[in-house]
């Protein structure tokens, strides 16, 4: 597993309307897939499944072969390299990270592990738009000419992406200072009116003293995108997720969208994990030392029972062209938050500038007189 490289599949199957045979789609927000055709409802049944924590040791001694695998067609970008999967019938497509035509008779057959579990759509496409208009009209420093642009979303696309989350016990003994604030009567000179004066001040100084100690905590569900084809940094902004709704896995409720593959795999997720709790650790040992300020000289952390998830979550990719510029953007389809890229106007924020001199320099006088 270790060596499997990220890329953009679907583990969609084609689903026949009962009523007349035609490829169904999920629609978001609800438990059924609808016909484009004929209307006709077809709906998901209820899992009783449980969605379980699996043993992060007990997974790479167990060996991949256990696990589930699909086989499907994908095909990748000439420009971005994000490889995308095609749904059934396909003869043309564009990349779902830059918009760039998709070459379909380069598409290849690949092998991919099927995640347990699943956030379903819960906005429709239309939906998502009117949350990127939203933001778009919020945006402060923008070009006016963007407000007012059409822009295109021809290509706006649904895609499953991939994470990890990780639960762990850890323990972590620590040695460091602790600092406490103190004060101290300071005499100076000055000039005043031409004179000089003594005057005194009270000056803070910190004492520090050795401490050590240990941290306990668990960590639970420490989610890690497993994507590489998106900013991380706008990934993670798109939280939070409601992970308590979490669906066992079914194919079903990904039928008419794209899901990526992992391209991050569950050890270096791990890492990346552990990054995360390292921050939560740090916030605990500065709580347990105490005082006015901590230095932390040294910690070491053991982790344990550690479980693991592989999860999907639902967004919507896109990007739109302004003034010959592509910016990306996604959205949470179950919140409607949206990150992205977006141009700046340089006039708007030149006058902020000079606006904001301006005021300084009549507050200034204001103050002196």
């Amino acid at each position: 597993m270790d060596n499997e490289t990220l890329q953009s599949v679907s583990l969609s199957e084609t689903f026949g309307c009962i009523d007349c045979g035609a490829d169904l789609k999920y629609k978001p927000g609800t438990t059924e897939l609808i016909c484009e055709y004929c209307g006709a409802k077809n709906a998901i049944p209820e899992s009783e499944a449980i969605i379980e924590e699996l043993d992060f040791e007990a997974f790479f001694q167990k060996g991949e072969d256990t696990e589930d695998h699909h086989t499907l067609k994908i095909v990748k970008c000439t420009v971005c390299a994000a490889e995308s999967s095609l749904e059934p019938h396909i003869t043309s497509s564009a990349c779902p990270y830059c918009d760039t035509p998709l070459i379909v008779q380069n598409a290849k057959e690949e092998s991919i592990l099927q995640p347990k579990s699943l956030l379903p759509f819960k906005i429709n496409k239309e939906e998502a738009i009117q949350s990127f208009k939203k933001w778009i009209n919020k945006l402060w420093f923008a070009p006016n000419a963007l407000k007012k642009a059409t822009l295109s979303f021809d290509h706006f696309k649904g895609i499953y992406l991939p994470f990890w989350t990780y639960d762990s016990d850890t323990v972590t003994p620590y040695v460091g200072q602790r600092g406490t604030y103190y004060y101290v009567t300071e005499t100076y000179t000055t000039t005043e009116n031409g004179k000089s004066v003594t005057r005194t001040r009270q000056v803070r100084k910190t004492r520090w003293s050795s401490v050590s100690g240990q941290v306990n905590h668990f960590f639970d569900d420490v989610l890690v995108p497993a994507s590489e084809s998106l900013s991380k940094e706008k990934v993670n902004a798109l939280q939070p997720w409601d992970l308590e709704n979490l669906t066992p896995f079914d194919s079903k409720f990904l039928s008419g969208f794209i899901t990526e593959k992992y391209q991050i795999n569950l050890k270096n997720g791990f890492s990346n994990a552990q990054q995360i709790m390292h921050s939560g650790i740090t916030l605990l040992i500065r709580e347990d030392i105490g005082g006015d300020e901590q230095r932390i000289l040294s910690r070491n952390t053991n982790y344990s029972n550690i479980t693991f998830k592989h999860i999907l979550l639902p967004a919507y990719i896109s990007a739109y062209n302004f003034k010959g510029k592509l910016y990306q953007f996604m959205i949470n389809a179950r919140t409607g938050e949206v990150q992205g890229e977006r141009p700046w106007s340089v006039a708007k924020i030149v006058f902020a500038v000079l606006g904001a001199i301006a005021i300084g320099v009549v507050l200034y006088f204001l103050l002196k007189k």
